[in-house]
C-alpha cells in the first residue's frame, strides 16, 4: 500500500470548533469486542411503555467512530482516487467457471430476477437497483463493516463531502458494533445536531420511521441527509432514558473546520483534531505555529470523537512533533510492510497531554499510539476504539467503486491495537451527567489533562 491509496475507515470516528460541545457520556460501559451482529432485529418497544433499558444491554457497549459531517464523513479521503487512475474492473474479462460468479451463479441470478418479476408485491424494482443489490451483496458476504460498495453516484457524493461544505444536519455517525445501530459520536458547534440536543453515542434506530438496523453507514446517511431547509426525523435510543426519543431535526449547510486552537491559561495551547483531512495538515501546521508565537508552555491535544481519516494527513502532521523514528507502518495480506518515518527535525519541545476516549479511532489511534510509544506526551481519558485495519477505495469503469479492507496498522512498537484500542496513561472517565446538565458545561476530561499539563510544566 502506498501513501497515496491508504485510508482510515475511522469507524471510527467521526468536528472543529466543537469545544461548546466536547464528548459526552463516553465510556460508561465495558468495551466489548469487534462483531456480535444479532441474527435478527430486535423488537421495538412500544413507545411509552416504560421499556426503558431497550433490550436489555442494548445501549451498553457502545463502540465505534465513523464520520458523518452534516450529510456523513465516511472516515476516509477519497481525493487521490482519481489522482491514482487505478482502476480494478477491466473491459472483457472471461467467466471463470472456477469463481463464485460462474454459469451456474448467473443462471440462479437470473432465476430469481425471474422469481421477483413475477412474484414481488410491494413495489416496482429496477434493473439498477437489482445490479446494485448484488455487488453490495458481495461485499457483504465479507462479514467486515469496513468493506462497502459505491454506486456512482454515491462515490460522487463522498469526493464532494470532503470539500468541507455538506448539507445535513452537523453531527459525527458511527457504527455501534455491539448493536449494529448506527450512532452519533459527535455533533458541531452551532450545527443542527447541537441545536436539537443530539448527543454522542445517541443510538440512531430509526430516520423518517424507516428502520436502520442492517444498514451500512452509506444508507444510512442518505436517509438522514436531504435538501437544505427540510426535516428529518430521528428515533433515539440514549442510555438513561426511559423510552424512545423522536428528534425532528432542520438540515441545512454545515461548514466543517478539521483544527481548533485556544490558548488557555498559564499558556497552556490547546489543540483539537477532529479528522485527519488533507487540509488538517496546513490547519495544524498553522495551529502550532500560532500556539509557539503566542509562547505556549505546554500542549494539549484533544483526539477524543476523532474518527480518522486520511493516511497521508496523520503521517504528515504527526511529523510536525514526532522525534525520530517510525511512526507506522502496515502489513497487507501478503506479508508486504509499508513504513512511514519521521526526521524528528520538528520535534515537540513542551509537555504534551493527549485526550482520548472510545471514540477516538484509526488515524487517531495512529497519532496517540506513536505519542504513548515515544513517552512524547501522556495520554489522559479512557481506552480508544480499536480500529487497526486500513481500507482502500478502489474505482471501476463504470464511475462506481467498491471499499475493501487491504492490510493492518501497527504503532512503532510492533502493536496492533485491533480490537484492542490504546489504554490512557491518566484514566478519567467523562461526566455526561454534569456536563449536560448545566448551562456552563463543564468538561471533566479537559481539566484533569490541564492538572497532568501543570505538573508536566513545572
Amino acid at each position: 500500500m502506498d501513501e497515496n491509496n491508504g485510508y482510515f475507515d475511522n469507524l471510527s470516528g467521526t468536528e472543529p470548533e466543537r469545544r461548546s460541545a466536547p464528548p459526552q457520556n463516553f465510556n460508561q460501559a465495558p468495551r466489548q469486542t469487534w462483531n456480535p451482529i444479532p441474527p435478527e432485529q430486535p423488537p421495538k418497544a412500544e413507545k411509552g411503555s416504560g421499556k426503558g433499558l431497550f433490550f436489555g444491554g442494548l445501549v451498553t457497549g457502545i463502540a465505534g467512530a465513523l464520520l458523518v459531517l452534516g450529510i456523513c464523513y465516511l472516515g476516509i479521503y477519497v481525493q487521490s482516487i482519481v489522482e491514482s487512475g487505478k482502476l480494478a474492473a477491466e473491459e472483457g474479462v472471461e467467466l471463470d467457471e472456477n469463481s463464485a460468479i460462474n454459469s451456474s451463479t448467473l443462471r440462479k441470478m437470473q432465476m430469481l430476477e425471474k422469481t421477483i418479476d413475477q412474484y414481488f408485491y410491494l413495489h416496482d424494482v429496477t434493473d439498477e437497483e437489482i445490479q446494485n443489490g448484488i455487488y453490495r451483496g458481495i461485499l457483504n458476504a465479507l462479514g467486515d463493516p469496513y468493506s462497502e460498495y459505491y454506486s456512482a453516484e454515491e462515490l460522487n457524493a463522498l469526493m464532494e463531502q470532503t470539500e468541507g461544505i455538506y448539507y445535513g444536519i452537523g453531527a459525527y455517525i458511527g457504527l455501534d458494533e455491539t448493536t449494529s445501530l448506527p450512532k452519533i459520536s459527535g455533533t458541531i458547534a452551532g450545527a443542527p445536531s447541537e441545536e436539537v440536543d443530539l448527543r454522542a453515542n445517541d443510538l440512531i434506530y430509526e430516520v423518517d420511521g424507516v428502520s436502520t438496523y442492517g444498514m451500512t453507514l452509506t444508507e444510512v446517511v442518505s436517509l438522514i441527509k436531504g435538501p437544505e431547509n427540510t426535516d428529518v426525523t430521528l428515533t433515539i435510543i440514549r442510555e438513561g432514558a426511559s423510552d424512545y426519543l423522536e428528534v425532528s431535526v432542520t438540515r441545512r449547510q454545515v461548514e466543517t473546520p478539521t483544527v481548533q486552537y485556544t490558548m488557555m491559561e498559564d499558556k497552556m495551547a490547546y489543540i483539537q483534531l477532529t479528522e485527519f483531512d488533507e487540509v488538517s495538515i496546513t490547519q495544524f501546521e498553522q495551529a502550532l505555529a500560532s500556539a509557539r508565537k503566542d509562547g505556549m508552555k505546554g500542549m494539549i491535544m484533544d483526539l477524543r470523537a476523532n474518527p480518522g481519516g486520511s493516511l497521508n494527513a496523520v503521517v504528515e502532521m504527526a511529523r510536525m512533533i514526532l522525534p525520530e523514528g517510525m511512526i507506522v507502518y502496515t502489513e497487507d495480506k501478503n506479508g508486504k510492510r509499508s513504513e512511514y518515518t519521521c526526521d524528528g527535525t520538528k520535534r515537540l519541545d513542551v509537555p504534551l497531554v493527549v485526550l482520548i476516549d472510545m471514540n477516538s479511532a484509526s488515524a487517531a489511534e495512529i497519532m496517540a499510539g506513536a505519542i504513548k510509544d515515544y513517552e512524547l506526551g501522556t495520554l489522559v481519558g479512557t481506552t480508544t476504539f480499536g480500529k487497526g485495519i486500513v481500507q482502500q477505495i478502489i474505482p471501476f469503469r463504470d464511475g462506481s467503486a467498491a471499499k475493501i479492507t487491504i492490510s493492518a496498522y501497527y504503532t512503532p512498537a510492533g502493536n496492533n491495537i485491533h480490537g484492542i484500542g490504546i489504554e490512557p496513561d491518566v484514566v478519567c472517565e467523562f461526566d455526561g451527567e454534569a456536563y449536560y446538565g448545566s448551562e456552563e458545561h463543564p468538561d471533566n476530561q479537559l481539566e484533569k489533562a490541564k492538572e497532568v499539563l501543570r505538573e508536566k510544566m513545572r
